[in-house]
C-alpha cells in the first residue's frame, strides 16, 4: 500500500515539472532571440545582449554586418576571420556608405564626413589676384647723384658745409678756394675788358685783337664753372678776388665729403658727392621661375618694417638683363617717390609685383590641390558621401587660387578643407580595391565574393621568392582556361602550410597588373585533366586584363 502511494507521488511531480516547463516554454515563445554572444564575452566585448557594453541597451549601437579588415569586398552577418587571421570590423548603423558609387570614387556616411570636417566650394569663373614677391633694398637713383669737383688746382680757404649727411639747396655755397690760375684768368680778363675800353676809337684790327683776348679770357673762367655772376661783377668792378666761392649745383644730402680746410686739390678731384634723395629706387631679386611674370610697368607694393602698417607704391622701370649665379635671381628696378625722406638708402623691402594677365579663369582654391610631387589632384563631390579624386592640369596661381586647365569644370563642387584624409582614405581603398579588379574584358566576379577562386594541384614551390606553380582548373570570372601559372603567397603562413602534390581550393586576387597573389586555400579531393597548358614563362603575364 506504501509501495503504490509512493508511485502515485512520483507520477505527480513529474505531470507538475512537465506543466512548468511548458507554461515556461510557452511565455518565451513570442520573445525576440537574445544577440549572438548575448550573456558572454562576445567578439565586440559585448554583455547581456547589448551592442556597445551599455548597462541597459537602450542607447546600442545596432550592428549591420561585418566587413573585410583589409577593405576586399566581403562581409559577414556575424563575426569571422579573414585567411590570414584577421579580425572583420563591425559597421553600425549610420556608419554604412550610402549611395552607389562608380569606380575610382571614394564614399563616405554622411557622419565621418561631418567628423572629419569635409568642406567644399564651388570651381568659379575669377581673375587670379597674381603677385610675385622678392626681397628688395633701397638704393639711391644713380641719376640723382652730382659730384663736385673743381677743374683747376687749388686750395680750400673756407668749408660752409663741413659734415657728411647735411642737407643743402642748390645754390647754397660749399667752399672757398683760392688758385693762383684763377687769380691769372681773372686779371688776364679785367685787362683785356680795360683795354676795349681804351681803344673805343682805334681801327677794327686793333679792336678785333683785344675783343679775341677779352673772350678767351672769359671762357676760360667760364670753363671752370666759375659763377656767372662773379664773373659781371669782375667786368663791373674790375677787381680781382683772390678766392672764389663755389656753390652746390643741385638740392639734396652730402652724401660724401672730402674737403677739408687748406688742403690742396687738383683738377677733376672730388671733394664733395650730393645726393637728391626725393625719389629712390628699389632693387628686387626675382627669382628665375618668376621672372617671366614681370614687365616694366608693372605696379609694385613695398612694406618696410622701420613703417608698420604703412605701405609705399611705385612702379617696375627695368628688369635687368643678367642672372646672378649665386642666388638664380635677376634684379628688377622699381622707381618710387620718397616724400618725407623716410625711405633710406640701405633698408630692406618687402616687395609685392603685379604679374599677370585680367582675365577671369576657371578656379579653384588652393588648398583644393592635393599635389605629389608627381601628380596634382581634386577631389569633386559626385553626391552625397561620395567623391571622385581627379588629375588636374594647372595654370598660373594666385594669392588664394589656382587656375584649372584640365579636370575640373565651372560649377563642380570640390573638397577644400580635410581632403588629405578623404585622399588617404581614397589611396587605401584603391591600392585594397585592385586586389579584386577583375581585367577588361572578363566576367566580374562572383557577388560578395573575396577576389577570384580556382580549385588546382601544386605542382612546386619556391621559398625564396614566396611563389607557388599550381596546374589549375577554369576561372569562370576571368574567363581563364585551365592551365598550369604561377601564383605569390600572401604571406609566410601560407607558404609554410603549402605543399607540393596538395589539391587545394583557393582565392586569389590582382595586386597589380600581372601579379596574383593567393590570399587563402583549404585542401579538396579534385580530378584535373592529365595535361595542362603551360604558358610561356612568366606565366602571370599571359593573362594580364590587357590581353596582351
Amino acid at each position: 500500500m506504501k509501495h503504490a502511494a509512493s508511485i502515485a507521488g512520483a507520477v505527480v511531480l513529474a505531470l507538475a515539472a512537465a506543466g512548468a516547463g511548458y507554461w515556461f516554454g510557452h511565455r518565451d515563445a513570442g520573445a525576440p532571440p537574445a544577440a549572438a554572444g548575448a550573456g558572454s564575452g562576445t567578439k565586440d566585448g559585448t554583455k547581456d545582449g547589448t551592442k556597445d557594453g551599455t548597462k541597459d541597451g537602450t542607447s546600442a549601437r545596432k550592428i549591420l554586418y561585418y566587413r573585410n579588415p583589409m577593405g576586399l569586398p566581403d562581409t559577414s552577418p556575424v563575426p569571422k576571420k579573414d585567411p590570414m587571421g584577421m579580425d572583420y570590423i563591425p559597421v553600425y548603423e549610420g556608419e554604412e556608405e550610402s549611395g552607389p558609387a562608380s569606380a575610382g570614387q571614394v564614399r563616405m556616411s554622411t557622419e565621418k564626413v561631418q567628423k572629419l570636417g569635409v568642406r567644399t566650394e564651388k570651381a568659379s569663373l575669377r581673375v587670379l589676384d597674381r603677385a610675385v614677391r622678392a626681397a628688395g633694398r633701397i638704393e639711391v637713383d644713380e641719376r640723382r647723384v652730382v659730384a663736385v669737383a673743381p677743374r683747376f688746382e687749388g686750395y680750400v680757404e673756407r668749408l660752409h658745409v663741413n659734415a657728411t649727411g647735411q642737407a643743402v639747396a642748390k645754390g647754397q655755397p660749399l667752399f672757398e678756394v683760392y688758385s693762383p690760375e684763377l687769380v691769372s684768368a681773372q686779371r688776364e680778363y679785367t685787362i683785356a675788358a680795360q683795354g676795349l675800353q681804351t681803344l673805343r676809337n682805334a681801327d677794327v684790327d686793333t679792336r678785333a685783337g683785344m675783343q679775341q683776348l677779352a673772350d678767351s679770357s672769359l671762357a676760360r673762367l667760364k670753363n671752370w664753372d666759375i659763377p656767372e655772376e662773379q664773373i659781371r661783377a669782375l667786368a663791373r668792378s674790375g677787381e680781382v678776388k683772390r678766392t672764389v666761392t663755389l656753390r652746390s649745383p643741385v638740392s639734396g644730402i652730402i652724401t660724401e665729403k672730402k674737403a677739408l680746410q687748406g688742403m690742396r686739390f687738383m683738377p677733376g678731384e672730388m671733394l664733395y658727392q650730393i645726393t637728391d634723395l626725393s625719389s629712390v629706387w628699389v632693387l628686387a631679386d626675382v627669382f628665375e621661375q618668376d621672372i617671366g611674370l614681370v614687365k616694366p610697368g608693372a605696379k609694385a607694393t613695398l612694406h618696410i618694417n622701420a613703417y608698420p602698417g604703412k605701405s609705399f607704391e611705385g612702379a617696375v622701370t627695368y628688369v635687368y638683363p643678367t642672372l646672378q649665379a649665386a642666388t638664380r635671381s635677376i634684379q628688377v628696378r622699381i622707381e618710387l617717390p620718397n616724400p618725407g625722406q623716410l625711405l633710406k638708402p640701405g633698408m630692406f623691402a618687402d616687395v609685392e609685383m603685379a604679374a599677370g594677365a585680367r582675365t577671369k579663369v576657371v578656379a579653384v582654391p588652393s588648398s583644393a590641390v592635393i599635389d605629389s610631387g608627381t601628380r596634382r589632384v581634386v577631389l569633386v563631390q559626385a553626391g552625397e558621401g561620395r567623391f571622385e579624386p581627379r588629375d588636374v592640369k594647372l595654370g598660373a596661381r594666385g594669392s588664394d587660387y589656382v587656375e584649372v586647365l584640365e579636370g575640373v569644370a565651372e560649377g563642380e563642387e570640390v573638397v577644400v578643407a580635410a581632403n588629405f584624409l578623404i585622399d588617404a582614405e581614397s589611396n587605401l581603398k584603391a591600392a585594397l580595391g585592385g586586389f579584386g579588379a577583375a581585367p577588361q574584358g572578363a566576367a566580374p566576379a562572383a557577388a560578395g565574393g573575396v577576389g577570384h577562386k580556382a580549385e588546382g594541384k601544386v605542382d612546386e614551390i619556391d621559398p625564396k621568392a614566396g611563389t607557388a606553380s599550381i596546374a589549375h582548373g577554369p576561372v569562370p570570372s576571368l574567363n581563364w582556361p585551365s592551365m598550369t601559372m604561377e601564383f605569390k603567397l600572401a604571406n609566410d603562413a601560407l607558404l609554410k602550410e603549402l605543399k607540393p602534390g596538395a589539391a587545394i581550393r583557393f582565392e586569389f586576387v590582382e595586386r597589380q597588373p600581372g601579379e596574383w597573389v593567393i590570399t587563402g586555400f583549404q585542401p579538396v579531393s579534385l580530378t584535373l585533366p592529365a595535361a595542362l597548358p603551360a604558358p610561356p614563362k612568366p606565366a602571370a603575364q599571359a593573362h594580364r586584363h590587357d590581353g596582351h
